[in-house]
């Protein structure tokens, strides 16, 4: 593989009833065997993506005891910042080298349970306009990630709107994400990266370019694979929550991003992903036309509430019961 599929999503929305199709079989293909695939023509313009970094790199050039402003005392960082070195990689016994910024749904129907249940965000007031880029950002990405997953529940055979109703509010996270230069005078873990190889956990996961590459996935043949993505490019990947529900027909494909040699590790990397995520109440329970003779039940039957925790946990943001 040189590199991942490629699909447009004008396909899907303004294309011919064969044009729509195809565009929902290569996206369900490319789910089925890599986990991943690079979208072109999604919802986060140019002038929005370019405001995106320039408010991420701002904050995160802020004084760390400014930052530490907006740590969310028992959220297990899913709101405002967490300072670096505190997310471990399942199974990893040194943390990734990095630092993020958490964005959640701003719910304003009273009468949800996840109004009162989900934490509130935390807005920087250091940097001008902060809130409402990354509004207007979270509202873009959660768009696009409807419209895949629309997709996705065709190629499926389920009801268009399948994902639609169970996205609703749910606790999906806009991440800016800031793995901090390296110099000689840094203190290093052995073993160490910016990005240990992991698995998301949650449905989808989106991602629009990165300030510097690093990014890699693992193919089937067990190699690491750099994808080449244009600026104006999103990447999206299967997350845990989607091939648990499909009992492993999509895949969840492990990726790391890696720690450049000097001089590139002398510079700071940014990054945005989304984190689409059911809601809590959804059940992630196999669904009954992805379980066959062939291909038995894989996993026993949890909510997404419940999944989510023992990631956390596993991550070590939560503490163990």
């Amino acid at each position: 593989m040189e590199n991942l599929p490629v699909v447009d999503l004008e396909a899907f929305c303004q294309g011919t009833p064969l044009e729509r199709q195809r565009f929902i079989q290569a996206l369900g293909e490319a789910f089925q065997e890599v986990g991943f695939v690079i979208v072109r023509h999604h919802r986060i313009s140019p002038d929005l993506q370019a405001a995106i970094y320039a408010k991420t790199a701002a904050f995160f050039a802020l004084p760390p005891e400014v930052k530490q402003r907006y740590i969310v005392p028992g959220t297990a960082g899913q709101r405002g910042y967490t300072p670096p070195n505190q997310e471990y990689a399942k199974g990893r016994d040194v943390p990734d080298l990095k630092e993020f910024f958490h964005i959640g749904p701003e719910i304003s129907d009273p009468t949800d349970p996840l109004y009162h249940r989900l934490p509130r965000n935390v807005w920087p007031t250091e940097v001008s306009g902060f809130r409402e880029v990354m509004e207007e950002a979270y509202q873009r990405f959660l768009e696009t990630g409807q419209l895949l997953l629309e997709a996705i529940a065709l190629y499926l055979g389920l009801a268009p709107d399948y994902f639609t109703r169970r996205i609703r509010n749910a606790p999906s996270l806009l991440r800016l994400l800031h793995y901090y230069p390296i110099s000689s005078e840094t203190s290093i873990p052995p073993g160490a990266t910016r990005a240990a190889e992991h698995e998301d956990i949650n449905l989808i996961t989106l991602l629009i370019g990165a300030s510097a590459e690093g990014l890699e996935v693992l193919t089937r043949q067990g190699e690491w694979l750099a994808p080449r993505v244009a600026p104006d490019e999103m990447v999206v990947n299967v997350g845990d929550m989607l091939q648990r529900l499909t009992n492993n027909y999509l895949r969840s494909t492990t990726h790391r991003v890696v720690l450049p040699p000097p001089p590139l590790c002398y510079q700071p990397r940014y990054s945005v992903p989304f984190f689409l995520h059911p809601r809590p109440e959804v059940s992630l329970a196999c669904l009954p036309n992805c379980i066959s003779e062939a291909n038995p039940k894989q996993y026993p039957d949890i909510t997404a509430e419940e999944y989510l925790r023992e990631r956390l946990v596993e991550l070590r943001l939560l503490p163990r019961a």
